[in-house]
């Protein structure tokens, strides 16, 4: 049974079948769909598999499809990077009468694939295509997650929009960058300009996950390669201190599937780095390097005197020390 992406999108719970497909050429759609789809289910087991673990391991996938909890409790099961190689597997479960809610996420398919004739074909079975954005879409989107914030103009939204492009992953996080810079919910369209610009968001990018990875001698060549710009400061700390919080809610569980489980989720570009800094920062490490920001964000605002360049720099060298602490 085929649904239009807009007829699921904000009605997660229609997805009554046991077995659905989501595909499509969309990616930030597709990852929109299963992160919707993990909110909607936050009172079940959440179970995730790639297609290589149930290839390497198919009694293990079968066990966990067809067993139901001594408990009572309630799972559902996500399979990422969906291929016809799993073509067979998923023939074998649509056989049987299964309680086990199992969704499907894959790129593109063609017209001609198995997959998606097989899911197309049956009623007790739901497939999404996810097609691309179009300007419309966007700009929607757009307004929907900003809605709440002032100086929301045409302008700022085609600014943003024409950043992003027609691509949602992209867009999401610009978006998220934008709630984590203006905190007081005012967007102000000159700030809004550097904000957007990449290459300065990738520099700084490099150099924070440089500091936060206990890299020495490439922190120390990034803070030498004048990419920090004054102005920026207060962002420049919040991403810093964003990260570091969003490390402390992994609560020492550095394997994949607890990042999966972060809400909001992470950026899919970050994930390995993400994981690469997991496990490196305990729990003391990251309350000592969050009370650091804080004392150096209240010295920045209190005196507008200090120089914020040098005080800012000795902070991510700090970092990075402690870092590669015990």
């Amino acid at each position: 049974m085929i649904y239009k992406s807009y007829q699921i999108e904000n009605k997660i719970e229609n997805l009554k079948q046991n077995l659905t497909l989501i595909y499509g050429e969309n990616i930030g759609l597709v990852n929109d769909f299963r992160f919707k789809i993990r909110e909607h289910h936050k009172d079940c087991t959440i179970l995730n598999f790639t297609q290589d673990e149930i290839l390497k391991n198919e009694n293990l996938f079968y066990n966990e499809v067809y067993n139901t909890s001594l408990f009572g409790e309630k799972k559902i099961i996500l399979i990422l990077e969906t291929s016809e190689k799993i073509f067979k597997f998923i023939e074998n479960i649509s056989i049987k009468k299964i309680s086990t809610k199992v969704f499907f996420f894959a790129r593109e398919l063609e017209k001609k694939s198995k997959l998606r004739y097989l899911f197309e074909k049956d009623k007790d079975k739901i497939i999404i295509p996810c097609y691309k954005d179009n300007d419309l879409t966007i700009k929607n989107i757009i307004t929907k997650s900003l809605r709440e914030y002032s100086g929301l103009t045409t302008q700022v939204i085609n600014m943003i929009h024409e950043n992003s492009g027609n691509d949602r992953n992209k867009l999401n996080n610009e978006i998220l960058k934008i709630k984590t810079f203006f905190t007081d919910r005012q967007i102000k369209l000159n700030q809004l300009q550097k904000l957007l610009n990449l290459k300065e968001e990738e520099d700084f990018n490099l150099l924070r996950d440089a500091s936060l990875s206990g890299e020495n001698l490439k922190t120390n060549e990034l803070l030498n390669s004048d990419i920090l710009e004054k102005e920026r400061m207060p962002f420049y700390i919040a991403s810093i201190n964003q990260r570091l919080s969003r490390l402390k809610e992994l609560d020492d569980k550095n394997y994949p599937d607890a990042i999966d489980n972060l809400k909001p989720p992470i950026f899919w570009k970050d994930k390995p780095i993400f994981l690469q800094q997991s496990k490196i920062w305990n729990k003391k490490k990251l309350n000592l390097a969050i009370a650091k920001i804080y004392d150096v964000e209240i010295k920045i605002k209190s005196n507008s005197n200090l120089k914020n360049e040098t005080i800012f720099k000795k902070l991510l060298i700090d970092i990075c020390n402690l870092a590669n602490a015990a």
